[in-house]
């Protein structure tokens, strides 16, 4: 799958809990910055506790999640990662492994902070629904 137009990312990124209060405006300044990638079977996306610096968006493909080895999940096209440690920086919760060829759509967290520092509004927006994500997470009704 290649995005040939920003609108596309646009519709992904509404996608994203992160993203999904945000205006139109708002998106396409982060589709802007966001890139898509190929990546072959058995690519480690990401490693349990190391540094995070880039959120994840699945456009076509499957990976497996393991923690301490043991799978615990798995996602396919339209799941995403990556989101909490793009604004924290902390260490990544989980190990993430393609288990096909894949296609991804990337922001990294240097485009991300010149997002947060330059678009009017931004963060605020991404705070609150941050919030509202964490909320339902609390009382159980987000999926994990």
């Amino acid at each position: 799958m290649l995005l040939r137009r920003r609108s596309e990312k646009v519709e992904l990124l509404k996608k994203v809990p992160m993203f999904s209060n945000l205006s139109n405006r708002h998106l396409n300044e982060i589709a802007k910055y966001a890139d898509q990638l190929s990546v072959k079977a058995g690519k480690v996306l990401a490693e349990q506790g190391d540094m995070g610096w880039e959120f994840v968006f699945i456009l076509e493909g499957k990976t497996r999640v393991e923690k301490g080895g043991k799978v615990i999940n798995r996602l396919a096209s339209g799941d995403f990662f990556g989101e909490v440690s793009l604004i924290d920086r902390g260490p990544r919760t989980a190990t993430v492994i393609a288990e096909t060829d894949m296609t991804l759509l990337i922001v990294n967290s240097k485009s991300f902070d010149h997002l947060l520092d330059t678009v009017p509004g931004l963060q605020r927006k991404i705070l609150i629904s941050l919030c509202q994500y964490f909320r339902k997470a609390e009382t159980g009704s987000v999926i994990q």
